[in-house]
């Protein structure tokens, strides 16, 4: 495969607004692509450098034959998995759940996606 048939795939960027010592700006990662990342000023500018970055990335891939991954389809996951944990951890979830008024796995599904 070549740079421009890699670009096409739908790989998952991950896009956050930031705020810190820097200042103002966006950040953007390519979650398949370990060390593919970038930033901009602006949304438009993120996806533009990010764009840039994972052609690169790629490129260097390509020259030196190092694996290339592939994204696979959100229909390759069940959104199932199982997670052991203390059972003192289980019971402080159990109970902030029970005073959000919200069931233990909604409880989990927002800490995990925030």
């Amino acid at each position: 495969m070549r740079v421009e048939d890699y670009m096409k795939l739908p790989y998952t960027r991950l896009v956050q607004e930031m705020n810190d010592e820097s200042g103002h700006y966006f950040y953007g990662k390519v979650l398949e692509l370990d060390g593919c990342q970038s930033t901009g000023d602006t949304i438009e500018e993120l996806y533009e450098s990010l764009s840039e970055a994972m052609e690169g990335y790629l490129e260097v891939k390509l020259e030196n034959n190092l694996p290339i991954a592939i994204p696979e389809a959100a229909d390759n996951y069940s959104g199932k998995f199982v997670v052991r944990l203390p059972k003192s951890l289980h019971k402080r979830l159990a109970i902030e759940a029970q005073n959000e008024g919200v069931s233990l796995n909604q409880l989990a599904l927002y800490k995990l996606a925030n």
